[in-house]
């Protein structure tokens, strides 16, 4: 007998679907965690995180309801969809968390970041880095005579665009809250 030469799921006429079904595509998402405000919540969840090899590229954490003791983590993570799900519901499964929701899927959520810059120069660099500053509306919240350090508020990009920028100029130092985010509009 001579063997068929059929590539597994290549016909629709196979039993099985032999073609995977989810995507290998990383996508960011940003998830508000509610947990209880105890110690080891936060040990917990970035357990989880570290645990399974998923990687965080922002947190916050702040106490948010004082009376309920209650904090919000705010997580911002890249994976697969499938990925997202499972962290998703593994989070939910930690005791000490009331809710999670992943603001990427839910809607429309409003995102910032918070970040302090230290740039350092002399003469034309100082005069440029005050135009740039302007342009992008970052404050200036300290002063000497050779540096400044600027204060900027936006989302990441915008944040990213006047570190880029700021480089050539003489930034020495740079300092992120990481993101803070809320979902647009009325809450359920």
């Amino acid at each position: 007998m001579s063997a068929l030469n059929i590539k597994k799921g290549s016909t629709s006429h196979s039993a099985y679907n032999l073609r995977p079904t989810f995507s290998d595509v990383e996508e960011r998402h940003t998830l508000a965690v509610l947990v209880e405000n105890e110690p080891g919540v936060l040990a917990r969840v970035i357990g989880l995180f570290s645990g399974r090899g998923y990687n965080i590229e922002s947190l916050t954490v702040a106490e948010v309801d004082h009376t309920g003791h209650l904090s919000r983590i705010t997580v911002v993570t890249t994976g697969t969809p499938q990925t997202i799900n499972q962290i998703t519901a593994q989070l939910g499964r930690i005791v000490s968390v009331r809710e999670v929701h992943n603001l990427t899927v839910e809607g429309r959520a409003v995102e910032r970041e918070l970040a302090l810059f230290k740039v350092e120069g002399e003469g034309d660099d100082r005069v440029e880095a005050l135009r740039l500053a302007d342009v992008f509306r970052a404050s200036v919240v300290d002063s000497t005579l050779n540096s400044f350090t600027f204060e900027i508020t936006g989302t990441t990009d915008k944040i990213d665009a006047f570190a880029d920028l700021m480089r050539p100029i003489g930034l020495v130092e740079m300092a992120r809250t990481g993101v803070a985010a809320l979902s647009r509009g009325r809450t359920a």
